[in-house]
């Protein structure tokens, strides 16, 4: 994780909002995601599960089109994919949607059969296509969607607190505000047995503590002018996630670092209308 990539989401979450509307549906806000991805046939995303599977699907191309996606030099590595199932599983948990159950039951009626999910990557030699990505890390579809949408929130916090960091207008006391609140929520998620006693979801709390911790040497970095680094709260590990730090191997496979223009690439979509997308399409072009 990084600000390169919470920007995005940033993004994402203003054109589609994670939260239901007065009348309980989706808030579909940018259609241009959706015309982009339809080629102009308003009948491919008539309904709420399409326009959902448009926008995840936009965002595995933002992050994964090509080598450029992959290069070596980008600042850190990512769990990308990894969030992106995790954005997924939540927005599908909000409302009841016909026919989806899990996220087997979205991949076999969404992904599985679709065209655009295999289209190539071009440049990289271990993914042939978005959707051979998604096979070879499989694990998350036998996942319960309702446990992994839990992580959602310590997902958004960490990358809330990404977004603060502007410069020297940095929001110190929003930054530890939202560290509480991250740290609040992952020992929430680790006194859960139903996540610390798999495996595969401790490899998420893992996952998140590592961007956490990460995130703090990255404040140290940005926020000199801001308060010392020990008035970060301090997360504890356990055993499981002992174990889960070396499963991560597994996890590197999502972890692709994040070409600095993806910006760029997300403005190609029509998300770049606001002056804050055009100027961040600028920096990174």
């Amino acid at each position: 994780m990084n600000e390169d990539m919470c920007k995005i989401f940033e993004m994402m979450w203003e054109d589609f909002p994670d939260t239901l509307g007065n009348d309980g549906n989706y808030q579909f806000k940018n259609e241009d995601i959706y015309s982009k991805y339809c080629d102009s046939n308003c009948d491919n995303c008539r309904t709420d599960l399409d326009k959902i599977n448009a926008a995840c699907f936009v965002l595995f191309k933002i992050f994964f089109e090509d080598s450029d996606s992959f290069m070596k030099n980008a600042k850190c590595n990512m769990n990308i994919a990894q969030y992106i199932i995790i954005w997924l599983s939540y927005i599908l948990s909000l409302k009841e949607n016909n026919n989806i159950s899990n996220l087997k039951d979205f991949y076999d009626l969404y992904i599985n059969s679709n065209d655009k999910y295999n289209d190539k990557i071009s440049g990289v030699k271990d993914y042939t296509s978005y959707k051979d990505l998604i096979d070879k890390n499989n694990y998350f579809l036998s996942m319960d969607m309702k446990i992994v949408s839990k992580f959602y929130t310590s997902f958004k916090s960490l990358c809330s607190m990404y977004n603060e960091i502007e410069g020297n207008k940095s929001n110190c006391t929003k930054c530890l505000e939202e560290a509480k609140n991250f740290v609040d929520e992952y020992e929430k998620h680790n006194e859960n047995s139903d996540i610390n006693k798999d495996s595969l979801y401790s490899q998420i709390l893992s996952t998140l503590l590592t961007d956490y911790n990460n995130f703090k040497s990255y404040f140290l970095e940005k926020c000199s002018h801001c308060s010392d680094i020990s008035a970060f709260p301090v997360i504890k590990t356990t055993s499981s996630l002992s174990i889960a730090s070396k499963l991560i191997p597994v996890l590197l496979m999502f972890a692709i670092p994040i070409f600095l223009g993806i910006a760029y690439k997300y403005s190609l979509f029509g998300f770049d209308k606001r002056v804050q997308r055009q100027t961040l399409r600028k920096k990174y072009k």
